[in-house]
């Protein structure tokens, strides 16, 4: 009988499980005040379809805060200044970005693997910055009555990470904060989402557009030589859609934006169709001694907005910023890693409370109704007729209830 590999251990100030937006921005952030940070990642690469490409003017500004911002748009990307929402025929203007008090009165969209690639690149110049590929975290190690530190399946055999810190950026999805027991508040959504490419001509239309009719939703995001679309159906009806057969979801797609014509043949398999089954929860309690949940691990985000990264990002900056400090020193006591709840708890609640909002009285009857037609709610008529008003959502979505900034 063979004998078990004994675990390969190391040791740093602090471990980042998740490579996404979160975890690379906290550990870049923390590499830069000097603190030794090390980040998993369980895949060998970021190239991932379908993830979150939106980044907001928040984000943005961090960029420029960071230094950043002019090489970083020096990288292919597309712009928005407006939001617009298509109702039946009607056209509604709803967020108007050029009045933000920020550098960048626009939302950029880049692929989630440019965006991180672009992060660790400069990560890298400092010291204390490791990043480990392939590295999946899969249980905690508790020493104590704390977290100690995270256990690692890699394909080199187990891997054993001993840190004062551990973060749990590891998504919606997250092990840790299973493996650590925290109470998770499901809040609901009524949609799941269905991610897929057509691609795009000069004459198409310039705007971020989201296309309503009775039981049906679309949003087409320009992504320059094709539109990623996010079709929306009934929470958990996947199954019968597909049953319907692709030749009816190609129909559907195209009577919610009749100006792709022969371009929604170009769906040519289910194949090329992801299912994102949507989930908005939070977390009632974001840490342990020796443990701290951000972004969607303490969070879990509906894509209304597209503010999951940036509101992700916002907690890894406040994480820097209060943590920081003490991470320096070593252990930070379980009432200093609590602050970090107390700072980004409300912003939280009140952009999920947006969101709830929109899902309650706009998405969920919509998708409900199977014919005849449809409005929009009073409040988003009486936005889209008002230019003032338009900067209202602009200004929630783009700089969120409480923007951080770099210290």
């Amino acid at each position: 009988m063979s004998t078990p590999q004994a675990p390969e251990t190391l040791h740093t100030r602090c471990c980042i499980v998740g490579g996404g937006p979160a975890g690379i921005m906290l550990g870049y952030l923390l590499a830069r005040q000097g603190i030794d940070v090390l980040v998993l990642e369980k895949h060998a690469d970021f190239l991932r379809d379908f993830r979150g490409d939106t980044i907001h003017p928040s984000t943005l500004e961090l960029m420029n805060e960071l230094g950043l911002l002019d090489e970083f748009l020096s990288r292919p990307h597309q712009e928005v200044e407006t939001v617009s929402l298509k109702v039946g025929d009607t056209l509604l203007k709803l967020g108007d970005f050029s009045h933000l008090p920020t550098r960048c009165k626009f939302i950029v969209f880049m692929p989630q693997w440019d965006f991180l690639d672009f992060l660790v690149g400069h990560a890298r110049s400092y010291p204390g910055f490791h990043l480990r590929m392939r590295a999946e975290a899969v249980d905690l190690i508790e020493e104590g009555g704390r977290i100690a530190g995270v256990r690692v399946t890699t394909p080199e055999g187990p891997l054993a990470v001993k840190s004062d810190l551990v973060v749990a950026a590891d998504g919606r999805r997250s092990i840790l904060r299973e493996k650590a027991g925290l109470p998770v508040r499901d809040i609901g959504a009524p949609m799941d989402v269905l991610w897929l490419r057509v691609s795009k001509r000069p004459d198409d239309p310039d705007n971020l557009l989201g296309h309503i009719e009775a039981g049906r939703m679309l949003v087409m995001i320009d992504r320059g030589d094709y539109w990623q679309c996010a079709y929306l159906i009934p929470k958990g009806t996947f199954e019968s859609v597909r049953a319907e057969g692709l030749a009816a979801f190609r129909r559907n797609l195209a009577g919610l934006a009749p100006f792709l014509g022969e371009r929604v043949e170009e769906v040519r398999t289910w194949d090329e169709i992801r299912l994102l089954t949507v989930t908005v929860d939070r977390l009632e309690q974001w840490s342990r001694p020796g443990l701290l949940c951000i972004g969607d691990s303490a969070h879990a985000m509906s894509p209304i907005g597209g503010v999951g990264i940036n509101l992700a990002i916002q907690d890894s900056v406040a994480t820097a910023n209060l943590l920081g400090p003490f991470l320096r020193q070593g252990y930070v006591e379980p009432e200093k890693v609590a602050l970090v709840q107390k700072r980004r708890e409300l912003p939280t609640r009140l952009t999920q409370g947006m969101q709830v909002l929109i899902q309650k009285r706009l998405i969920d009857p919509v998708l409900r109704r199977s014919a005849g037609p449809v409005s929009a709610p009073w409040f988003i008529r009486v936005m889209a007729r008002s230019p003032w008003l338009r900067r209202i959502p602009a200004r929630l979505i783009g700089l969120g209830f409480r923007p951080e900034h770099v210290r």
